[in-house]
């Protein structure tokens, strides 16, 4: 850790399916001196219906982030220079703005993190499961979709082609957090 100060905070943002897990674990894995945190691994508290979250305007304050806020501070105490966390609100959720230094946008298309999901989340199911799912994407599920693209998506520092390989992905961060440290 540099001069005192606290890590660095990348936050990695995309739709599910966009490839946050898989970027989070490979620049953790690429950055010096680095831990990460991610979403998915913490049970919070927050709206029941997602689809009825958004509908309602998708206030990201309503979701009790506190668990991920200690842990962040925990990690505050430790002598790293980065912290990675997969988390896709990027500066939406009051509590945590302060404490995030880069939002990262990974923006793949809608059909291709449809189809990473369908091969990651259906392993085994049935083809009546995947219709289910797809039906329930199409009539509901989309909405969460596209309220990242148009609330997440803008409020990111940088936004990145979720085409390109996790190498090229990792490259773009990169570039952009040795800017913001040679900035600050």
């Amino acid at each position: 850790m540099e001069n005192g100060k606290r890590p660095f905070v990348i936050a990695i943002a995309a739709v599910s399916g966009g490839g946050k897990t898989t970027i989070t674990t490979q620049l953790n894995d690429t950055l010096h001196n680095s831990k990460c945190l991610y979403f998915d691994e913490y049970d919070f508290e927050g709206p029941e219906d997602i689809i009825n979250w958004v509908d309602n305007g998708a206030n990201y304050d309503e979701w009790n982030l506190i668990p991920l806020i200690r842990d962040l501070h925990s990690l505050f105490t430790e002598s790293l220079d980065y912290i990675v966390i997969d988390f896709p609100f990027a500066y939406k959720h009051n509590d945590t703005k302060n404490l995030i230094d880069l939002a990262v946008f990974i923006d793949t298309p809608l059909d291709v993190a449809m189809a990473r999901r369908v091969i990651r989340d259906y392993q085994g199911s049935t083809m009546e499961d995947i219709i289910a799912e797809m039906r329930n994407y199409i009539l509901h599920g989309r909405r969460g979709y596209i309220e990242m693209l148009n609330s997440i998506k803008p409020n990111s520092d940088i936004i990145v082609d979720g085409t390109l390989t996790p190498a090229e992905i990792i490259s773009v961060i990169i570039e952009k957090i040795n800017t913001n440290r040679l900035l600050s």
